[in-house]
């Protein structure tokens, strides 16, 4: 009764494989052929009004509600020369390579953490104006973000 019991098991199981195997999508951009992407989307996007006519920080939130994790590898804007993403590690600013959004997950930059930095400001955004950025990521390609310029003192009362 036991091996009845077990090869009822085994056949239901490999049963279930199959259906599941015929069920799964194409091969992921990540590689990992589970079929899983990243579904990325921005919110809480802002600049303070800089304060500097060359510099300016902004901030934002990168949601992926996809099954698959990517990577930012480069952030540009046509209001500066160059924008990079930094983060603070123990007080210290330091450029920060690629940054991973997570499966299911988020990356923040914030006030005190991950930020981007505005370098060569082509002219300096005032509050009101909304600024275009480009996201670049490894998996998902370009994700455009209009980036409305806050006063230089905004705290979003919602955090990140």
């Amino acid at each position: 009764m036991r091996r009845r019991a077990a090869a009822v098991l085994t056949a239901g199981a490999l049963a279930g494989t199959a259906l599941l195997t015929g069920c799964g999508g194409s091969a992921s951009a990540s590689g990992d052929g589970s079929g899983a992407k990243a579904d990325l989307s921005v919110t809480s996007a802002y600049m303070p009004q800089p304060v500097s006519d060359s510099m300016a920080a902004g901030f934002l939130t990168i949601v992926n509600e996809g099954g698959a994790a990517d990577q930012l590898t480069s952030v540009t804007s046509d209001v500066a020369g160059s924008v990079t993403a930094h983060e603070t590690v123990g007080g210290t600013m330091r450029e920060a390579g690629r940054l991973t959004v997570p499966a299911h997950g988020r990356l923040v930059f914030k006030s005190g953490g991950n930020h981007l930095m505005f370098d060569g400001l082509k002219r300096k955004p005032v509050r009101g104006q909304t600024i275009s950025v480009v996201l670049h990521f490894a998996e998902s390609g370009e994700l455009r973000v209009e980036m409305p310029v806050k006063s230089a003192t905004y705290n979003p009362a919602t955090g990140h």
